[in-house]
This record gives structure tokens, C-alpha cells and sequence, in this order.
């Protein structure tokens, strides 16, 4: 049945790329899959942290008072497994500080590393969006601290909030904002004089910091939004009911022009040729196509042409697009196009490019049958 589908979807394309190139409708939250090597990435940063420790007492709580804050630097690598959920390992440290009393809070070096869960919530509330400037991602992890000064390890906690903020399709800068804890006494402060202390159940030393950094996008990391196939089969037949009218209309048309030519008489009268040339002609284009339909819809272009050129007069050149078929966005293009098409003519002429003024309405309803508003007109200013 999935086969089936697929199939389908591809036939809906391909009608609708030959009829219009419109944009391809997807689901908003669904993806295809990457392989395992796709959507990784590394990234490096300087960190701010300051410590709180399960053993102080009187101290100056402020994160950027000397009594706490020291600086650092962190590396990471992840990937993400789907736009809404990936793993990374991180790697901070190196100076932390120990924070006792008022006047007790000297350095140490650690290193932390940890498995963080992450979550961007950006894609997973709006949908996945690959030029999203700002993504929103909290997560939470474990992993293992060392204090390299007293030897002593501990399991850590770990949870916050990283901010990617796009530069390019591989190069963000990130804000991270996090909160590490450790069991025990990480810090080395002595168990017996914390034990002492009014905060000795205090279980966890903390550190709380701020990094900012630099994240590079590895590989392909990108992902490939999913085709609404219910979309796409119903502008399949959307497409092919419009190309099915417009065969119609044009072997009607075809019938009618037969029958003017076998019934044409010879045109003598010189005021009526003048009150044709002064009128606006129209050039007609095929479905979703800025090359022009038939040469023959030139023949009276060349009379207003010769009529302008002869009178010294401006020429404004009008596009126009059926409001039936395509987006708004691209009719209005389709008929800039066109207009710039029957120009291009107008200049091969002999016609002044600065006596040739050029519009475009995008897509109109205003003629029946409605494939005649694939048009451009011309006429005497």
C-alpha cells in the first residue's frame, strides 16, 4: 500500500511540475529518516561558572562576586536523532572554587563530562524549520566530575537550557545556560568540618554557569520534510481537470479561427486598421509557460509596433496570469515573464527600449474562458 502511495505521489509530481511549479505541500512535523552518520555536530565554548557548595557558610550568594565565579572552557559533540531529539557529550572544566566561609573560597581544577538528553523544543512546538534563526533546547543528563586536586570523583547531574542561534546552514553560536551537581564533596572540603556545619545535610556541591560558544553542522544536516500525499493527489487532479479544460478551450478556439479565416474579408479601410493598432493585443502563453504560444499572435504587435515608432508614441506591455492554477507568489512572476517576453519582441522590431513600459497583474479571473488570462497585452500610450 506504501508502494502504492509513493507512486502516486511521484506520478502527482511530475503532473504537476510539467503544469505549474507550484510548491510541493509536506507535513509540518514529519521528516524523512537520515542515515546514522547524518545531522552531527561539534562545538567549542567559554564558560562562567559559579560554584555553591553543600558546606558554606555566610557567603556572598551573587554568581559574579569573586567569591564564586572563575572561567573555563567546554567541547562538545552530538546528533541529533530526528529535528526534535538528540544526544550530545560534553566535556567542561578546568577551575572551579571552593566555597567555605566568607574568606575560605580558593580554586581547584576538575573536569566533568556528561551525556545529555536534548530537546528542541522550537522544532517540536512549530515544526522543523532548517532556517529557523533561534532554537530553544533544554536539556538533562548524567555523567562523571573529577576534582584533580583532592582525587576525588563524583556522579553528576545535569540539566539546562541551550539557545542555537543560526549564522549559516552549519555554523550557529550558542548560549548555554546550566546547573551541574555533584554528590558528596566534590569540591575536597573536609567531611568532618562539613559535618560540623548547620548546612550539613546539604547533600550536592553545584556549580551554575554560563557558556557561549561556537557549534559547526557536520555532513548532511539537513532533513527532508515528508509530502503530504493527500495534498498531492488532490492537486494532481486539480492540475489535470485545469490542463483537460485548457485542451478544450484551445480546440474551441482553434474551431473558431478556422471558421473567421474561411469568412475573413480583406480589411481596406484605413481608419478601422489605425482603431486596431490603437487597441490593446494580446499574446497568448501556454499553461505556466512565458514562451509565446504562436508567432501569429505578433502580427498586429508589429502594426502597434510600426504605429509607434511611426508617432513617436510610448508602449505599455501588461502580463497577466490565470488565478486558477499556481501560487500567488508565482503567477506574479509567471506574468513579469511574460511581459518582459513580449518586450524582448517589441525591441527586435525596431522599438525603443525606453519607450516600452512594462507591468505585471499576476493572476486574474477576468476573462472566460479563463485560460485567455494567460496573456500579455500591448497598447499605444
Amino acid at each position: 500500500m506504501k508502494k502504492f502511495l509513493l507512486a502516486l505521489a511521484v506520478v502527482g509530481l511530475s503532473t504537476t511540475a510539467v503544469a505549474q511549479q507550484t510548491e510541493i505541500p509536506t507535513h509540518k512535523y514529519s521528516v524523512a529518516t537520515n542515515s546514522f552518520w547524518a545531522n552531527w555536530y561539534v562545538s567549542a565554548g567559554a564558560d562562567f561558572t559559579a560554584a555553591y557548595t553543600s558546606q558554606e557558610n555566610c557567603c556572598n550568594k551573587n554568581p559574579f562576586s569573586v567569591d564564586r565565579g572563575t572561567f573555563g572552557f567546554d567541547v562538545a559533540v552530538g546528533k541529533w536523532f530526528t529535528p526534535g531529539i538528540g544526544l550530545r557529550t560534553k566535556f567542561n572544566g578546568i577551575w572551579a572554587k571552593q566555597v567555605n566561609t566568607r574568606d575560605d573560597h580558593h580554586s581547584y581544577n576538575y573536569w566533568n563530562i556528561h551525556e545529555d538528553v536534548t530537546f528542541n523544543l522550537s522544532n517540536l512546538l512549530f515544526g522543523y524549520n532548517e532556517k529557523r534563526v533561534w532554537n530553544f533546547i533544554p536539556y538533562v543528563g548524567m555523567g562523571v566530575m573529577r576534582n584533580m586536586n583532592a582525587d576525588e570523583y563524583a556522579l553528576t547531574y545535569n540539566f539546562g537550557l541551550l539557545n542555537n542561534f543560526r549564522v549559516s546552514s552549519r555554523v550557529q553560536i550558542f548560549a548555554d545556560l546550566s546547573c551541574t551537581a555533584g554528590e558528596g564533596f566534590i569540591d575536597g572540603a573536609d567531611i568532618n568540618y562539613a559535618a560540623k556545619s548547620v548546612f550539613a545535610t546539604r547533600r550536592y556541591d553545584k556549580l551554575v554557569g554560563l557558556s557561549v560558544g561556537v557549534t559547526y553542522n557536520l555532513g548532511k544536516h539537513t532533513w527532508e520534510k515528508t509530502p503530504d500525499v493527500d495534498a498531492l493527489m488532490a492537486m494532481n487532479k486539480e492540475q489535470l481537470d485545469a490542463l483537460n479544460a485548457s485542451l478544450k478551450e484551445q480546440q474551441d478556439e482553434n474551431a473558431r479561427l478556422r471558421d473567421m479565416l474561411a469568412n475573413q474579408k480583406p480589411v481596406t479601410n484605413v481608419e478601422t486598421k489605425t482603431q486596431v493598432v490603437t487597441t490593446a493585443q494580446s499574446v497568448f502563453f501556454n499553461i505556466g509557460s512565458s514562451k509565446i504560444a504562436s508567432r501569429k499572435d505578433l502580427v498586429n504587435v508589429k502594426e502597434v509596433a510600426e504605429y509607434a515608432k511611426a508617432n513617436g508614441n510610448k508602449i505599455l506591455v501588461t502580463g497577466y496570469a490565470d488565478s486558477k492554477t499556481g501560487s500567488a507568489e508565482f503567477n506574479k512572476q509567471l506574468s513579469e515573464k511574460r511581459a518582459q517576453a513580449v518586450a524582448d519582441e517589441l525591441v527586435k522590431m525596431g522599438v525603443n527600449r525606453d519607450n516600452i513600459i512594462t507591468e505585471a497583474k499576476g493572476g486574474v479571473d477576468t476573462i472566460s474562458p479563463f485560460s485567455y488570462n494567460r496573456r500579455a497585452t500591448v497598447q499605444i500610450q
